[in-house]
Order: structure tokens, then C-alpha cells, then sequence
């Protein structure tokens, strides 16, 4: 494990334990949210100098397997003159993750699909990803080479 995993581990465990939440799903969600502002930040240090800036978005999601309904997830769009990427939480549970997020670019009034990035269940940092339309377990690591790969659609 690297340092910097253990750093963001050891952050998340105190940033969290004040809390105490009422069901596991609001620990979910909250972990959830937590792990998006993290991602929307690790944006931030590796668009450094590119004058591209990821920018928040609420998201508002409705889930039948949460006892609220409805909860609030911080999406995240990155733009680039007339064509964005963004990054559009869409579900909470599903075959062992915790927050699935879609990626689309958005270019000429038209949304493309280019990626899922999940969140895994059990607290496991960092984030796996599969291609659009891909039914299988995500194995792949979301780092800072696929970060690039993904967003090189944002360039006509």
C-alpha cells in the first residue's frame, strides 16, 4: 500500500468516526461523497497547468434499496472550449460495489459514453473502471495514465 493510500485511509477513518450515521447507507453515501470530492481533487493536481478545472455538480439520485429514497452525490464536468467530460454519479449498490459513476463527453449537443468508474464495497480505496457497455466486474485501476486516456476526448 503506498504512502499516500495510507495517508487517505487513515484521513477517511477520522474524518468519519465522528460521525454516527443511522443505517449503513447513509455511511455509504457519505463515503460516497467523501470519495468524489477526493477524486474531483486528485483532478485538480493532475490538471495542474492545463487550464482545465473539474467543477462540482449536485446529482440527485433515487435508489429503492436506500431507506431515504433519494440522496444527493457530487457529480463532477471538466470543459474544454465547447465540448465537456463529465462525471455523472448513476447508481448506489450493485454486484460488490458502493457508487457507480458514468463518464460521458458531451460534444455537439451529443452525450458518448467512454466509461464506468466504480467504487468498491469494504472501503477499498481508489477507483476500478470498465469500457461502456461491458458487463463484467471492473478489474482495471482508475489512475492517473486512464484519467488522461479517458479525458484525451476532450480535445477536438
Amino acid at each position: 500500500m503506498s504512502a499516500k493510500t495510507q495517508f487517505l485511509k487513515k484521513l477517511q477513518a477520522q474524518q468519519s468516526s465522528p460521525h454516527s450515521f443511522n443505517s449503513k447507507s447513509q455511511a455509504d453515501i457519505a463515503e460516497w461523497c467523501m470519495r468524489m470530492k477526493l477524486l474531483q481533487e486528485q483532478m485538480e493536481d493532475w490538471l495542474v497547468d492545463t487550464g482545465v478545472r473539474p467543477e462540482s455538480t449536485p446529482v440527485s439520485l433515487t435508489d429503492l434499496l436506500v431507506e431515504e429514497g433519494a440522496f444527493d452525490v457530487p457529480g463532477i464536468i471538466l470543459r474544454y472550449k465547447n465540448r465537456s467530460i463529465t462525471f455523472t454519479p448513476l447508481f448506489m449498490y450493485g454486484h460488490g460495489v458502493t457508487g457507480c459513476v458514468e463518464v460521458s463527453l458531451w460534444a455537439e449537443e451529443k452525450a458518448t459514453p467512454l466509461s464506468r468508474l466504480f467504487m468498491r464495497a469494504g472501503h477499498i480505496p481508489g477507483w476500478s473502471c470498465t469500457p461502456p457497455g461491458t458487463l463484467s466486474r471492473p478489474d482495471r485501476a482508475f489512475n492517473e495514465e486512464g484519467f488522461f486516456a479517458l479525458i484525451a476526448a476532450l480535445l477536438p
